[in-house]
């Protein structure tokens, strides 16, 4: 039985989570080394790497094929978070932002991946019932 609103078991999909991960992890690791007074110009490759990653996983990813406006906006919201991310890799880079302006840019994305990820299963769950 084809169910509409999952993802199916495409290879691009698996890619899109795997790159997704990738992409987070890389992202944490950026965002946790500098916070632990560890200085290094790898932080900054590692964080801005995740970055982009993410945001590739969220292109490729196959879109929602169900009915629910609501699951549509909260992808639509994860896809706003890699480019929120990636604004955060590029006030990593710009010799003129101070030292912590990617971080309210990591704060903002790091909020709307926790939202939308305890919200897509939930309301994916209530629209099943």
């Amino acid at each position: 039985m084809n169910n509409p609103t999952s993802y199916g078991n495409n290879t691009r999909s698996v890619t899109a989570i795997w790159l997704g991960v990738a992409g987070l992890l890389l992202i944490a690791v950026g965002t946790l080394l500098p916070l632990l007074r560890v200085v290094s110009p790898v932080t900054r490759v590692l964080y801005s790497a995740g970055a982009v990653i993410l945001l590739v996983s969220r292109i490729i990813r196959p879109s929602y094929k169900g009915k629910s406006l609501r699951v549509k906006r909260l992808m639509r919201i994860e896809f706003w978070s890699a480019i929120i991310f990636c604004a955060g890799a590029f006030f990593l880079w710009y010799p003129g932002a101070g030292p912590m302006d990617w971080l309210a840019f990591t704060i903002a994305g790091g909020f709307l991946e926790a939202y939308t990820s305890i919200m897509i299963p939930r309301t994916r769950a209530k629209e099943e019932v």
